[in-house]
Formats: structure tokens, sequence, C-alpha cells
């Protein structure tokens, strides 16, 4: 056994001696396999010959590897295939024959036309559980479609109800169709794992970009189909209660949540604004909101007398629900962020320490699996097809008809 797949079996997790091979490439299927690996999976990321097109990705990192690509392939194990060539198809459905799940985001029709779609697969493999990552779903107009995070974040409703109003539609900051569509296959894939824990049947697991950010519309859609009228924007401020939002501080931003009667007396108590308090206009919730922005302008003129950490400190004494609006240059170096370890850190043998974000689940009785850096290029190829049972030789010719790449002891990694 080698050290990588040592150092997974070593650390366990719930998911230990589940075998996935991710075919999938750049955000949404990486998120997924690197949430499984996290909890004990063994994740064999299968590139093609030059490497996911993540590798690519700014910032790069002195020895040639991509910060992004680093970031959502921690703790797996990785080979590269030419799946152009049969000797790079037949590689992978001999590794397809004995896996648990695999998982694809490629376009609809993509595997099918590689020989490789769930219907051939399962006939090898009855048990496999195959996870379609798309930009809209098997099924359906769009079907065919690819997928982009901006675009289902737009088609979604999400960036209708995201930024000021008045502005321009904004995107959320971070890929979050991208991300929940990774978070919601591994949610299916334990599911389906379940199932054929009951029955030994495997199935298809199909979700999407589109879905994943329409999932974001909870309270959104709940407003509307109350009362047929598209929700306006809010920024930060919530529709239904105030002031729950961010202010403005003396050197920076808070959010207070005074969003019931109580907080609120509590948050002008501490303000020491009797003038605010006794305005009619204020006197209850309903109130409050049909008057935000005048109450939000009062509010400010106080806030912005001190800094953050002093409202902070204040106004959590009294708990109040209160937090700075913080960069991420010290969100990762919070106190509750480093105590819940949802900073990683692992060696790379190139770049050395590399730090990433962390499994965001705690088990009491299964720890989680942090192992290894990414995966250099072709850095598991020979390792792992040697588990299938090809030998030194058949791997040579492989790598000499262009079917395979593996990575040679000691070399750096080309993109």
């Amino acid at each position: 056994m080698t050290d990588a797949k040592a150092d997974t079996a070593k650390k366990g997790g719930p998911l230990q001696g589940v075998k996935v091979i991710e075919l999938s490439h750049i955000m949404s299927g990486p998120v997924c396999g690197m949430m499984l690996a996290d909890m004990g999976a063994d994740v064999i990321k299968v590139e093609k010959m030059d490497g996911d097109d993540a590798r690519r990705f700014a910032p790069i990192l002195s020895h040639g590897e991509s910060a992004s690509f680093m970031m959502l392939n921690r703790n797996k194990r990785g080979i590269a295939l030419n799946l152009k060539t049969e000797g790079g198809k037949a590689v992978l459905r001999k590794m397809l024959a004995s896996a648990d799940v695999v998982t694809e985001n490629y376009r609809k029709g993509t595997m099918e036309k590689l020989g490789l779609g769930y219907d051939t697969l399962r006939e090898a493999n009855p048990g496999l559980i195959y996870c379609s990552i798309s930009g809209y779903g098997r099924t359906g107009p769009y079907a065919d479609k690819g997928g982009f995070d901006l675009i289902a974040q737009g088609l979604s409703g999400l960036m209708s109800v995201t930024g000021e109003p008045g502005q321009a539609p904004i995107k959320a900051g971070s890929p979050i169709a991208d991300i929940n569509a990774g978070i919601l296959a591994a949610l299916g894939i334990s599911a389906a794992y379940a199932h054929r824990l009951r029955t030994g049947q495997g199935q298809i697991v199909d979700t999407s970009l589109l879905e994943a950010g329409f999932q974001q519309m909870y309270w959104a859609a709940a407003n509307f189909f109350a009362s047929g009228e598209n929700p306006p924007k809010f920024g930060s401020a919530n529709p239904t209660s105030t002031p729950y939002q961010a202010f403005r501080t003396q050197d920076g931003w808070i959010n207070i949540g005074a969003a019931n009667q109580a907080n609120y007396e509590r948050l002008l108590q501490v303000l020491d604004a009797p003038e605010i308090a006794d305005d009619p206009r204020f006197a209850t919730n309903a109130g409050r909101t049909a008057h935000r922005d005048e109450l939000v302008e009062r509010l400010t003129a106080y806030l912005v007398r001190d800094t953050t950490q002093r409202w902070v400190e204040r106004l959590d004494a009294v708990g109040l629900p209160v937090g700075p609006v913080l960069p991420i240059s010290e969100a990762v170096s919070h106190p509750q962020i480093v105590a819940r370890e949802m900073v990683v850190e692992t060696q790379h043998p190139l770049d050395g320490p590399t730090r990433s974000i962390g499994l965001p689940i705690r088990f009491s009785e299964t720890p989680k699996c942090t192992g290894g850096p990414a995966p250099r290029l072709g850095e598991h190829t020979s390792e792992v097809l040697a588990e299938y049972g090809f030998d030194a030789a058949h791997v040579r010719d492989l790598i000499a008809q262009g079917a395979v790449h593996a990575l040679e002891e000691g070399a750096a990694m080309t993109t």
C-alpha cells in the first residue's frame, strides 16, 4: 500500500472503503469529490492528458501549481488518461467495473459517445452509483446545454434578489451554484450509497447548477408564492424584520440582528438613543420595516462614532446578535474558524505547506480525513494501474501509446 493510500486508510472517516472515480473537472464535481475524500472515501481523480483546466487558473504558485486546483483537489489520488484512445478507455472501464461511485460533469451525451454511459457501465457493475452534475440536469429543454455558475445564478432568480436596491443585477461573490451543486451531489451520493447497502442496487444521481442556485431561493420563493410579487433587493437587510443588516462604523462594517422587539430595545439601550426609542414610526417591527431607510440613517449616525470591535463587545455583552463583516484575511484567522479546524494545512512536495478550507461537518465516531495535498498531474497513474492489475511493462506500453500520462519520480508537473 502506498503512502497516499495508507494515509487515507489510517485516518478513517465514515466513508472509509468507498471507492470513487472522479471524472469531474473545474469546480462542482471536484467540490463533491473533496467532501467525499474528507469523509474517508478513496477518490481517484481522472484527468485529461493536459490536466483539469483548473490547473491553469490564476494565481499560479511558484512551482507551477494553481492555487484554485490545490484548494479543491486535496486528499485525492490523481491519474491522467487519454479517453480518445482505446487504451485509455480500457483502463477506465476496468476501474469503473469495481468502483462504488463515479462522478462526471460533462455535457449530456459525452460519456455515451465514449461508450461509458450509465446503461453500459451498470452491465458490468450493477451497484455503481453514477453521479452526473450538469448545467441544467439530464431532463428538460435545457438538458443539452452547457452550464456556468454566472448563468445559473441569473436563471435561478438568485441575482434578482442580490445587491442593493436600484443596482444592476449582482451575482454572489462566491460561485454559489457551483459549490452548492457539489454539496448536493455529495448528499445524493451518500443517500444512494445507503440505498445500495440495503438493496445492492446502484443508480444515477442527477443534480445541476440551476437547481443548486434555485434551492437558495427558499425565502424569496416563499414570499413570491404568498404575495404573487417579485421580492425586491434589500442588500444585507432582511425583508421581514428591521433592523437586521450591515451598518457602517467608524472603521468598517458590523452586522446587527435586532430583528425582534427585545433585541431592538437592547440595541437602543446600548446606543443610548432615547429619541429613536420615542419615535412612533419605529415602535413596531412593521413600522421599522416601512421606514427602514430613515431608521438606518438614524442608527448609523450613532454607530459611526466608534469602532466595529468596540460595538461588537458592547452589543455582545447584552446578548444581541452581532458580528463584524470580515475580509477573508481576517476570517481565516478568526478564533472560531480556527477552533473548528476549518483551515487545514497539507504538505505539497513542490510548494510546501499549503492551506485550504476543511470539511464543514463533524462526526463523533468517525473523524474526518484531511489526508494529503492535491495530486500533481499523473502523480498516481502507475500506482493506481498497478492496483488494477496492470504490470510495469503494460503501463510503459500505455504511456508509449499516449493512452496515459504518469509523472516520473522526482519530476516537476507540466501543464
